[in-house]
C-alpha cells in the first residue's frame, strides 16, 4: 500500500529467512542440485537391481515365463482382481480419516473415494513430478476451498498413516509367521518375532500416547498433533485391509509354497517399502527383486516372474485404465450436464488431465518395453504372408521410438497443455496402426484405442495454449525414462539370452529374425531418448530479461485499465520485465534475483488467459535454470499454481474496506471520528487531485517527498513498491492534505477505468505535521471514493497476519507466527496491522507460489532484496 503502512518485507525477512541455520544454509546450497542427484542414485538404483535380478533369473528360459502365464487359470486372475478392487476400497479410508483429523468430513464420501482412486491409480504407476498421488490432492482439494496449508496436511496425513501402518503390518507378519520367514530370509525366528514385538510395542506406545499423553509428538522443535485414537485404529484398520488385500493379489498369483499369506504379507510390506524408498517411478525393479529373492528360493523363479508380470498388470494396469475410463465418462456427462453438472462430475474434470497423463506414460512404457520382446510365431506367419518385411520392420521401430514420445507427450498432458494434446492424439492414433502391423498385438492396440477416445472425450480439460517444444524436462523425467530404458535393456537380455551378439545382428532383417528386430528398436530409443535430453538440457534459453520498452508499457497500462485490481499499475514504474500472452490480452510483470523469477501478483488481464501464461513464465524460468516464484497471489487462484507444479506458503493477509458500508458512525470507529475531527480544528484540509493537478503539483509533492526519505532516513523502494519517480507520480491521481494552502502530506492512488477498487502507493508527510494526518488522509480518501461510488480499498497486506498458531500447523506458519510475534525491533507487525484494523476491513489471505522443492524462506529472501534494491537495502532503510 504505502512506503509506511504497505512496505512488504524489507527487515522481517532479516528477522527470519535470513537467520537460517548452518543446516538450513547447506540445505539452500544443496537445494538447487537435490533433484539432479536424487535422479542420479536412482538410476545407479535401477541398474543395480537389475543386475542383482538377471543374476536371480540367470537359469530362467523366457519361453517357460510365457507358458507359465499362459497356463495361469482365469479363477486365479478373478481372484486377483478381487482382492485389488477390496484394496483400493480401503485405499479411500486413507482420506477419509485424513479429512476427519482436519475437521473437514463435510467433503461428500464420493468425491473422496473418486479423488483417492485416482490419487492411488496414479501414485502406483509413475509416483514422480506432476504424477503423485499428492499432486492430484493438491490440486482437487484446493478447487475445494482448502488452504494450502490443509492440503498438505491431508498428504502429510495419508503419507504417514501408510508408513506407519506398513510398518505395523510387517509387524504382525513378523510376529505370528516367524517359522515361516525363517528359512526364506536365513534368520532366526527368534530374532524375527523380537523385530515384530518391538515395533508393534512402539506402535502401542504412540496409540497410548495419543490417548493419554497430550496427544503431541515432537523431534527437533517440529511437533504435530496426533490423530485421535480412534481414528489411528480406523486409519490401521484400514492400512492393513489395503495392505493384505494387495499382498493376496500377488500371492494368489505365484505357484503354492511353504510361505502362508501371514508370511508373505510380511514380505510383500518390506518390498513395498524399499520400492518406496527407492525414489524409482512406481519401485520397479526393487520390489521385483525382493519378492524373486525371498520367494525364489522356495519355488520356481520363472513361475514367480510370471505373477510378478500379471501383479503389475492386475494391481496397476487395470485400476489406471479404470480410473480412465471413469474420469473420461464423468467428463462425457459432465459436458452433456452443462451448467447443472454436479461436484462428483466437475472432480472427475479436473482429476482427467494427470490420470490420463499417467496412462499416456505407461503405455509408452509398454511400448519401449514391447519393441524388445519378440511376437508369437503364428502372427509372425501370418504377417509374412499379408505385408512385406520392411513394412514389418518400420512399425517395429518407429512404434518403439513413438514410445518414447509418449512418455515425453505425458509431461505436457499432466500440465494440460494443448499442444501435447495434438502430440499425443497423433502418436496414439498411430500408435493403434503400428501395433497391428508389428505384430497384430490385439491387446495393445485395444489399450491405445481406449487412450485415444479417452483423449477425445477430455479435449476441452487440455486448454492451455503453449509448445510442447518449449517445456524442459526435469531430472524426475529423466529419471523415468532412464528407469525405462534400463529395464528394457534388462528384458532384452534376458529374452535373448541364448543369442550370442554379433555385429552381423544388427544387418539381419529377416522374419525370423527378433532379435536384431529388438537390438535396432532398442538402439532407436537410446538414440531418441539421447536427442530430447541434448535439446532439452543444451538448447538456449529464452528467458526475457530487462526493462520494458514505452510501447510495451502502453500495451500493459491498456490491459489493466480493463481489469479490477489497481495494484496492477505498478507496472508504470517501469522496472519490471513483462510477460506478454500469445494474443497479448495478459501479461506477466517480474524481476530477476539470483536463481529467483519473482512475479508479482497474479497475472493481468483476461482469466482465459492467466493458465498458458503461468506455464509460460514457470517453464521459462526453468529453461534459464531459475525458480518460479509468484509473490502475493489471491488464493481463489491457488489451483492455476498447483496445476503448474507450484507450492503455496501463506504470506499474511490483505485489508479491503467495503466502501459502500464505510463511514464514521459508532463506537467502533471512534478513534477514527475523533482523530478527523481534531485535524480538521488543526486546519488540515483535503483535496484529490486528478493526474493533470498533480503535474501542476509535481514540484511541492517532490519537496514533501524528499523530507521525507530525509527525516526517516530512508532509501527508495523497487519492484512491489513505487517510487517518487516524476513521470511515474504524475500519470495516477494523488490525494493530498493541506494546511494554510501548502500541501503537507500526499499519497498517490492507484484505480482502473473499472471504479472497483482503489489502493494507495506512496504515502508521504513532512516532518512536523499533526498527529493523524494520515489517518486524516485516509478517511477522507475512503469518505471521496464512496461518494465516487468505488466498492473497495486496498489497505494493503499485513505481512506474517493470520498465520496460524497451532502446533500442527506447517513449519512456515510456526516460523512466520514467531517472527511475527517476536520480531518489532526489526518491523512493526502488531503496529501496522492495528492501524489497518481500525478501519474494520474484511480480511484476505495472500500467498507466495514456489516451485516444487524451493525452500519459501529463499524465495522470501530474493523477493526482499528486489524491494529494497540491492542486499545492502536489505539490512539498511
Amino acid at each position: 500500500m504505502t512506503d509506511e503502512f504497505r512496505d512488504d518485507a524489507p527487515d522481517y525477512v532479516e528477522a527470519g529467512a535470513l537467520s537460517e541455520t548452518r543446516y538450513e544454509r547447506l540445505r539452500a546450497v544443496l537445494a538447487p542440485w537435490r533433484p539432479a542427484i536424487t535422479a542420479v542414485v536412482g538410476v545407479a538404483v535401477v541398474v543395480l537391481v537389475w543386475l542383482a535380478i538377471s543374476r536371480l533369473i540367470s537359469e530362467v528360459d523366457y519361453n517357460d515365463v510365457l507358458d507359465t502365464l499362459h497356463a495361469t487359470p482365469i479363477s486365479t486372475i478373478i481372484a486377483a482382481l478381487g482382492f485389488t478392487v477390496l484394496s483400493f476400497l480401503a485405499l479411500s479410508i486413507y482420506d477419509r480419516s485424513a479429512l476427519h483429523y482436519l475437521g473437514r468430513s463435510d467433503v461428500p464420501y464420493p468425491i473422496v473415494a473418486l479423488t483417492a482412486f485416482c490419487a492411488y491409480a496414479v501414485g502406483n504407476t509413475a509416483g514422480f513430478g506432476p504424477l503423485t498421488g499428492g499432486a492430484i490432492r493438491y490440486r482437487f482439494y484446493s478447487r475445494l476451498g482448502f488452504e494450502p496449508g490443509d492440503v498438505a496436511k491431508v498428504v502429510a496425513f495419508v503419507t504417514l498413516a501408510f508408513g506407519v501402518g506398513l510398518a505395523g503390518v510387517t509387524a504382525l507378519g513378523l510376529t505370528f509367521a516367524a517359522r515361516d520367514l525363517a528359512a526364506p530370509l536365513e534368520l532366526p525366528p527368534n530374532l524375527l518375532r523380537g523385530i515384530g514385538l518391538a515395533i508393534l510395542a512402539a506402535l502401542a506406545g504412540l496409540l497410548a500416547h495419543a490417548a493419554y499423553g497430550g496427544g503431541r509428538i515432537g523431534w527437533r522443535g517440529v511437533s504435530i498433533v496426533l490423530p485421535r485414537p480412534g481414528i489411528m485404529l480406523a486409519q490401521f484398520g484400514a492400512t492393513l485391509i489395503d495392505v493384505s488385500a494387495a499382498a493376496a493379489v500377488l500371492w494368489v498369483l505365484l505357484p503354492q509354497t511353504d510361505i502362508g499369506l501371514p508370511a508373505f504379507i510380511a514380505v510383500y510390506a518390506v518390498a513395498i517399502g524399499l520400492g518406496v524408498a527407492s525414489h524409482v517411478p512406481a519401485g520397479l525393479g526393487v520390489f521385483e527383486a525382493v519378492i524373486i529373492a525371498v520367494v525364489g528360493r522356495a519355488s520356481s523363479v520363472d513361475q514367480v516372474l510370471s505373477a510378478l508380470i500379471l501383479y503389475r498388470v492386475i494391481y496397476y494396469g487395470v485400476p489406471l485404465l479404470a480410473a480412465s475410463a471413469l474420469v473420461t465418462g464423468l467428463e462425457v456427462r459432465r459436458a452433456t450436464s452443462g451448467a447443472q453438472a454436479s461436484r462428483v462430475l466437475r472432480a472427475g474434470a479436473q482429476l482427467s488431465p494427470r490420470v490420463l497423463a499417467t496412462l499416456t506414460f505407461a503405455l509408452g512404457a509398454v511400448l519401449v518395453i514391447s519393441g524388445v520382446t519378440p511376437a508369437a510365431d503364428q502372427r509372425l506367419d501370418l504377417l509374412s504372408a499379408l505385408l512385406p518385411l520392411p513394412v514389418v520392420e518400420g512399425a517395429h521401430f518407429i512404434e518403439s521410438v513413438l514410445g518414447l514420445g509418449l512418455i515425453v507427450v505425458a509431461r505436457g498432458l499432466a500440465h494440460r497443455l494443448d499442444g501435447a494434446w495434438w502430440a499425443a492424439i497423433m502418436a496414439v492414433g498411430a500408435a493403434v496402426l503400428l501395433s497391428l502391423l508389428k505384430a497384430i498385438a490385439i491387446s495393445e492396440s485395444i489399450s491405445l484405442a481406449l487412450l485415444f477416445v479417452a483423449l477425445l472425450a477430455t479435449r476441452r480439460e487440455f486448454n492451455r495454449p503453449a509448445s510442447l517444444l518449449h517445456q524442459r524436462l526435469t531430472p524426475g523425467w529423466f529419471l523415468a525414462i532412464a528407469t525405462v530404458i534400463v529395464t528394457a535393456l534388462a528384458v532384452l537380455l534376458f529374452v535373448y539370452s541364448d543369442v550370442d551378439y554379433s555385429n552381423q545382428l544388427w544387418w539381419q532383417f529377416e522374419f525370423s529374425e527378433e532379435a536384431p528386430r529388438s537390438l535396432r528398436a532398442l538402439l532407436g530409443v537410446v538414440i531418441a531418448a539421447g536427442s530430447i535430453a541434448a535439446w532439452s538440457l543444451l538448447r538456449p534459453s529464452k528467458g526475457k530479461t530487462g526493462q520494458p520498452a514505452p510501447e510495451e508499457i502502453a500495451d500493459a497500462v491498456r490491459i489493466l485499465e480493463a481489469q479490477p485490481y489497481p495494484d496492477a499499475n505498478l507496472v508504470r514504474m517501469g522496472d519490471k520485465t513483462l510477460l506478454f500472452s500469445d494474443d497479448r490480452r495478459a501479461f506477466i510483470m517480474f524481476g530477476r534475483q539470483a536463481h529467483s523469477w519473482v512475479a508479482l501478483f497474479d497475472p493481468i488481464g483476461p482469466r482465459a488467459a492467466w493458465p498458458g501464461l503461468i506455464w509460460q513464465f514457470v517453464e521459462m524460468a526453468r529453461a534459464a535454470g531459475g525458480r518460479a516464484v509468484f509473490y502475493q497471489v489471491m488464493p481463489e487462484n491457488l489451483a492455476l499454481y498447483a496445476d503448474a507444479g507450484l507450492r503455496a506458503f501463506k504470506l499474511g493477509e490483505a485489508a479491503r474496506v467495503d466502501l459502500a458500508a464505510f463511514d464514521l458512525k459508532g463506537a467502533k470507529r471512534a478513534s477514527l471520528r475523533h482523530a478527523f475531527n481534531r485535524s480538521q480544528r488543526e486546519g488540515l484540509s483535503f483535496e484529490f487531485l486528478e493526474p493533470d493537478q498533480v503535474a501542476e503539483a509535481i514540484d511541492e509533492l517532490e519537496d514533501v517527498s524528499n523530507q521525507w526519505l530525509a527525516a526517516h532516513r530512508a532509501r527508495e523502494k523497487r519492484f512491489s513498491l513505487g517510487a517518487f519517480d516524476r513521470s511515474y507520480v504524475m500519470a495516477q491521481p494523488a490525494a493530498v492534505v493541506r494546511r494554510d494552502g501548502h500541501i503537507v502530506a500526499f499519497a498517490t492512488v492507484m484505480t482502473t477505468a473499472q471504479k472497483q477498487e482503489a489502493t494507495v502507493d506512496l504515502m508521504r508527510f513532512k516532518p512536523g505535521v499533526p498527529a493523524g494526518a494520515m489517518e486524516f488522509l485516509f478517511v477522507s480518501l475512503l469518505l471521496y471514493l464512496r461518494d465516487q461510488e468505488y466498492r473497495w480499498f486496498d489497505l494493503g497486506m499485513a505481512p506474517l497476519a493470520g498465520l496460524s498458531e497451532s502446533p500442527a500447523a506447517p513449519f512456515w506458519h510456526r516460523m512466520g507466527r514467531a517472527v511475527f510475534e517476536h520480531g518489532e525491533r526489526f518491523y512493526n507487525f502488531h503496529g501496522l496491522r492495528a492501524f489497518k484494523a481500525k478501519f474494520q476491513p474484511d480480511w484476505h489471505p495472500r500467498y507466495m507460489a514456489v516451485s516444487g522443492g524451493m525452500s519459501p524462506a529463499l524465495a522470501l529472501a530474493d523477493v526482499t532484496v528486489l524491494i529494497s534494491g540491492s542486499l545492502k537495502g536489505v539490512v539498511g532503510k
